[in-house]
Formats: C-alpha cells, sequence, structure tokens
C-alpha cells in the first residue's frame, strides 16, 4: 500500500504541556532549594575551610543551572512531522446526478437595514 496511514501511539506522543510545565517547575524549585541550603551551610558551617568555598561557588552557580534547566524543554520523545497533504483514502462513489436535474443550491441575500 503506497499512502499508508500512520496512527500515532499513545506511547510516542509527547508529553502534555501542563505536565511538561509542572516538571519544569519542580526542577527549578529543587534547584533552587539546594542553593539555598548551600548558602545557609556556607554561612553557618564552622570553622571555615575549602568547602566554605565549595559552598559558595554552589550557591553562586545554581541560580544559572536552574534557569537553564527550566527553560529546556523535554527532548527524550521525537515527534515525527506528519505531512499535511496526506489524506484518507475515499471509496469512489457510486451515485451519479443526472444530468437534467441541478443539485439543490441556496442563495442568501442579505441587505443591511439601517435603523435610525
Amino acid at each position: 500500500m503506497k499512502n499508508k496511514h500512520v496512527v500515532p501511539a499513545v506511547t510516542s506522543l509527547p508529553q502534555s504541556p501542563g505536565d511538561e510545565a509542572d516538571h519544569r517547575v519542580r526542577r527549578y524549585a529543587i534547584t533552587m532549594t539546594i542553593r539555598i541550603v548551600c548558602f545557609g551551610l556556607m554561612v553557618l558551617v564552622h570553622p571555615y575551610g575549602w568547602y566554605t568555598w565549595v559552598f559558595g561557588i554552589a550557591a553562586a552557580v545554581l541560580p544559572y543551572i536552574a534557569v537553564v534547566f527550566a527553560n529546556a524543554g523535554s527532548d527524550s520523545t521525537e515527534t515525527v512531522a506528519e505531512s499535511p497533504v496526506q489524506q484518507l483514502e475515499a471509496t469512489p462513489s457510486s451515485r451519479v446526478e443526472p444530468h437534467g436535474e441541478s443539485p439543490g443550491i441556496v442563495t442568501i441575500h442579505e441587505s443591511r437595514q439601517d435603523t435610525a
């Protein structure tokens, strides 16, 4: 069959936009929570040492990482573009209009009626 119609399976469809947005917001919130924890550990843990710098760098870099991850869409499922030209196969019509009769045509004439 030359024009085989492929019906998309439910498992091959991309994630719904609402679910994807919820996932991105949740990922952003988790990353920013980790940043707050790093900032708190940087200030509260004594004596200060090399780990203070690690917490500080993490607290400074995590906002950038959170925004990049939040703006990145989910590309885990590849969607295939469907051709808009592709049409359903029609069965040939056995009904033929007689030449002497014209099909019923309805003509509507509209006029603007101004009310003063």
